[in-house]
């Protein structure tokens, strides 16, 4: 075997009925025997170890996962080592539920290829439901309110309303001053003509006389002036009474 200037180049066939020299031989990597090409599959030359390379794999009937059988193990030891460390039941519904199309009597299972999700509901649908009209999509979802925006709304609101009863207080009332000669200066309703001392007092008498309907209409009363002090009064009669008794029974001013 082999040659003067390579003695250890080729080997014979480990199979007794074969025997053939071959200068480029295969070695089993399970027996670590060597073979001719004709011999060299595990089925050729019936490899007595060729079982250590199988693998066996069974699918755990609460979790649908693969366990590995391990050779030269028993499979009892494989599996209870699969249940107490990596079974989950949970994942079972996971693997053995697919997921259908959820238009009423539409049985297409989705899958990675045929799902399309509507852009309006987010829900996945197949491929012959994925528009709105096929599906009765309900339309975009309506964002939710958060607790910002609400209180935003809310100071906005606020500040609104606030400039609105300024200006009403300002236009309706149309303050102004009117000067005195002994009683020095007073404010003078514009609509009734009556004085005060205030503006406080103004503001006062125009929220309960003239603004006391102010979301519907402005209340119109009728006053009587005293000619010779402006004081206003409602009740003719108690402008009589007060000409008599504070003028000296006169009204002339």
């Amino acid at each position: 075997m082999g040659t003067p200037e390579f003695p250890d180049l080729g080997r014979h066939c480990s199979v007794q009925h074969c025997k053939q020299i071959d200068f480029l031989p295969f070695t089993c990597d399970r027996c670590d025997l060597s073979y001719c090409l004709e011999h060299r599959s595990y089925i050729k030359h019936q490899c007595s170890k060729a079982g250590n390379n199988d693998v066996t794999v069974v699918i755990c009937p609460l979790c649908a996962k693969g366990v590995r059988l391990i050779p030269n193990e028993d499979p009892n030891i494989s599996w209870e080592n699969h249940v107490n460390t990596e079974c989950d039941p949970s994942n079972y519904d996971k693997v053995t539920k697919k997921k259908k199309c959820p238009v009423r009597r539409c049985k297409e299972v989705l899958t990675f290829s045929n799902t399309i999700k509507c852009k309006d509901c987010s829900v996945d649908h197949c491929l012959k439901h994925r528009f709105g009209l096929d599906h009765d999509c309900p339309g975009p979802k309506k964002p939710a309110t958060t607790s910002s925006s609400f209180w935003a709304t809310s100071l906005l609101n606020v500040a609104s309303s606030f400039r609105e009863n300024r200006q009403v207080a300002r236009d309706g009332a149309g303050l102004r001053r009117s000067s005195s000669g002994s009683a020095g200066q007073m404010e003078e309703c514009p609509q009734c003509r009556v004085k005060f001392s205030s503006v406080t007092a103004l503001v006062e008498h125009v929220k309960k006389v003239h603004e006391r309907n102010s979301q519907s209409r402005v209340l119109k009363m009728s006053i009587d002036v005293c000619p010779k002090c402006g004081r206003g009064f409602r009740d003719p009669v108690s402008l009589v009474e007060h000409v008599e008794k504070d003028h000296g029974g006169t009204s002339k001013a």
